[in-house]
């Protein structure tokens, strides 16, 4: 998909997971936790649908879908490298995982984990709190 208009003219969609060099790449520079290359060369490839946001050959920016391909499905890992910030791509990003989203099987449970203000992108996409019904857990291995 390639979208263009006057402000955000040369930017497009490729259906794909980032390279790994890419993915730690725009993990730190936006803020994200980071992970060790050990962990992103074992769980890239288990991706069930990626997103890269690409400005001529570089990878500027991501999303991905993860899950077991049936039953659950979680968005994560959206990122955009902060000289691109502010121009309505992560936008871009999100309609192309919704669009994905939309193929799932109807019982498909879709989840992910938002952190404030981004929780605002996310509900226009037809995400929704679940507290107090839930809240969000994790756990860090350490």
């Amino acid at each position: 998909m390639t979208v263009s208009d006057k402000d955000n003219s040369g930017y497009r969609i490729e259906a794909r997971v980032p390279p790994v060099e890419d993915y730690l790449r725009l993990r730190r520079v936006a803020g994200l936790s980071p992970f060790s290359r050990e962990a992103a060369e074992k769980g890239l490839p288990n991706s069930v649908f990626g997103v890269c946001l690409m400005r001529g050959d570089a990878v500027v920016g991501m999303g991905r879908i993860i899950g077991d391909g049936g039953c659950f499905f979680q968005v994560t890992d959206i990122a955009i490298e902060p000289a691109h910030q502010g121009r309505g791509l992560a936008k871009w990003i999100m309609q192309a995982l919704s669009d994905f989203i939309e193929t799932l099987p109807k019982s498909a449970y879709v989840s992910l984990i938002a952190d404030v203000p981004a929780n605002r992108l996310y509900a226009q996409f037809g995400f929704e709190e679940t507290a107090p019904r839930s809240v969000g857990m994790a756990r860090k291995v350490t």
